[in-house]
């Protein structure tokens, strides 16, 4: 029995007055003395044992049964598992997790595969305390049936025991990857001191007013040279580009925190059939790798979503291709199905805290994409691209082809609502319906404001054109309507990507996916600022943030000689704070002074002095402090 219970019994009086009465006056007394107790004792009695009657219950269904009349009986929560009890689509290097209960009450854990068979492996601890993980030594068999035998209460089965199915992978993948753009002039740029960098150009497409509260942050995808997270001033000068590796592709860069301290986070690897397959990358303001996720579960994370949580946890999706029986939306019995994955990993110790798998949770009838000829081409029914934690320990998360953003209990990955789609939990008001959307969040402390990027085709084209979208959801009668949309001028009609971001002044800052454009708006729907690529590249999201970086490396120069006259040409990758450049020259490497000052003037700047043998750099600060100095190089 757990609990602590107190009788207060009140205090025992002599039954005897003060004086020396006579005898039969103080039997009289004594008399009505001890039928008072009885009275007393039995008003105390009565409670408890009314009390008695449902601890009794609860001690008998195992804690099972939650009896709100009754202020004794605290019950153990129940433990939640993942994967869930019942589901089919769980990876052959799966681990096991349980969640809600102390590490040291994972005890007598039995797991046995019907192919596999018993399986040795060790228990982790959770670093909140509040769960660990089984990790079997081998992994299981495709399509075996495992069962998980022990001790504990598990959330929705019976005496400890579950089972779930490890899925068929298929080994086929989306064809196809991100072809480069065509050249038009101006559409790269190329720096003297820096030569290995050659990023996209961007633009203001015109001067509509103010520029953004901060740097921009963009992820160029088809080149035309490089392509790789960049971050650029609001007038449109680069000031920090990582070139991806040949092939490879980056999206969903921005600004988050780790350890209490600004980082920066993107995702880059292979995109194929627009899913990806690569690593989550978090980085420090001196551009070092902190973290790198390359594989939870057996799964690579994917390009679409990478959020770091305050509780030393991370989101990411992930797509994991298996063979499927598709035979009720009329395709194959063995077709190839990509299965939508979240996942919640802890970036201290790696493990999973949380996964939802769409085939567990979501039909493929809800799907408003065609279903392939052949069953040995990938169906992507759910196409998961956007995922946020919500207080209370839930999650919304966005499904492009069911055209639906559901919102998920934590717990134990059940949809509480669905907003839009086939079946949704809301009544769509006039305009509020979206399509193939993406980036679902909620307002900054707001549960009711939803905004969303309305791309509108898929194909097919069921909107003119795309559109940032704020919805307002009442939960009370169950109705989404329209509060603002935002248009661009020209219009823009993509099939895929785009985000909104929504920043602390009201304003929105949009990403306007597989088009060339990236936005601002004001609260009422105008257009503060309107930047572009020079070419024909895009962006899958654009942000804005407040930056502030100092390279671990050195400043990079290079020099071009004319007769006397020579032009340095400075630059720092990633550098924020420099205010101006300081040459030094002189006719040894020892004997440098300094020759001139500059103020600086973006990413490279050129600074002209009298030809010397020998020159280095200083980045200075405002103040004229000494940020760095290069290193000397042989000019003649």
């Amino acid at each position: 029995m757990t609990g602590t219970y107190v009788t207060r019994v009140p205090p025992r009086g002599t039954g005897l007055g003060s004086g020396t009465g006579s005898r039969n006056g103080g039997r009289r007394r004594r008399r009505r003395h001890r039928r008072s107790r009885r009275k007393r004792q039995l008003r105390l009695l009565i409670p408890l044992a009314l009390i008695a009657v449902p601890i009794v219950v609860l001690l008998s269904s195992g804690g099972a049964t939650r009896h709100r009349a009754s202020p004794v009986a605290v019950l153990p929560s129940r433990v939640s598992v993942f994967p869930i009890p019942g589901g089919h689509v769980a990876s052959p290097d799966t681990q096991i997790v349980f969640r809600g209960i102390s590490p040291r009450k994972l005890v007598h854990i039995v797991v046995r595969g019907s192919k596999s068979g018993l399986h040795q492996g060790r228990v982790e601890a959770d670093s909140d305390h509040q769960g660990g993980s089984f990790l079997p030594t081998k992994p299981f068999l495709p399509g075996e049936r495992v069962t998980v035998s022990s001790r504990l209460a598990i959330s929705g089965v019976a005496h400890g025991t579950f089972h779930f199915t490890v899925a068929d992978p298929a080994t086929a993948l989306p064809p196809g990857g991100i072809a480069q753009t065509a050249r038009v002039p101006g559409d790269a740029l190329h720096f003297y001191s820096s030569p290995d960098l050659s990023p996209p150009a961007v633009e203001l497409a015109r001067d509509v007013g103010r520029a953004p509260g901060g740097d921009l942050f963009i992820t160029p995808q088809r080149g035309p040279l490089q392509v790789g997270p960049m971050i650029i001033s609001p007038s449109g000068q680069l000031v920090w580009f990582s070139p991806a590796p040949r092939d490879d592709v980056a999206t969903d860069f921005r600004v988050q925190r780790y350890h209490n301290s600004p980082v920066l986070t993107w995702w880059q690897g292979e995109v194929r059939g627009g899913v990806g397959y690569g690593e989550d990358v978090v980085m420090n303001r001196s551009y070092q790798r902190l973290l790198t996720i390359r594989k939870v579960n057996g799964l690579q994370p994917d390009l679409h979503d990478f959020e770091l949580n305050p509780n030393g946890t991370a989101l990411l999706t992930s797509y994991f291709p298996v063979w499927w029986n598709a035979s009720s939306v009329h395709g194959a019995a063995r077709q190839v199905v990509m299965d939508s994955v979240v996942q919640e990993v802890e970036l201290r110790t790696g493990l999973v805290r949380f996964q939802w798998d769409s085939l567990d949770h979501v039909p493929l009838s809800d799907s408003y994409a065609q279903v392939p000829a052949s069953g040995d081409s990938a169906y992507d029914y759910f196409h998961i691209n956007s995922v946020a934690q919500q207080p209370h320990g839930r999650l919304l998360i966005s499904g492009r082809t069911t055209w639906s953003v559901y919102e998920l209990d934590q717990q134990t990955g059940r949809t509480l609502w669905t907003v839009g789609g086939k079946h949704s939990s809301f009544h769509l008001g006039q305009s509020a319906g979206f399509a193939f959307q993406h980036d679902a969040r909620f307002l900054p402390h707001s549960s009711t404001l939803l905004s969303v990027f309305d791309d509108g085709a898929g194909p097919p084209d069921v909107h003119k054109q795309s559109r940032a979208i704020t919805i307002r959801l009442n939960y009370r009668h169950m109705t989404a309507s329209l509060v603002r949309a935002d248009y661009h001028v020209p219009s823009v009609l993509v099939p895929f990507e785009g985000n909104v971001q929504d920043l602390r002044d009201g304003n929105q800052f949009v990403g306007w996916g597989g088009s060339p454009y990236f936005s601002e708006f004001d609260s009422s729907g105008h257009l503060l600022y309107d930047g572009r690529f020079v070419g024909d590249d895009s962006t899958y999201r654009a942000f804005v943030f407040p930056w502030r970086g100092t390279p671990r490396t050195v400043p990079a120069l290079a020099t071009s000689i004319d007769g006397s006259n020579e032009t340095v040409y400075v630059s720092w990758n990633g550098a924020t704070d420099v205010a101006r450049w300081r040459v030094l020259g002189g006719t040894t490497a020892k004997t440098l002074l300094p020759v001139a000052v500059a103020p600086s003037e973006g990413f490279e700047t050129p600074v002209s002095i009298v030809g010397t043998p020998y020159v280095a750099v200083q980045a200075l600060a405002s103040d004229g402090r000494v940020l760095a100095t290069s290193k000397t190089v042989h000019s003649q």
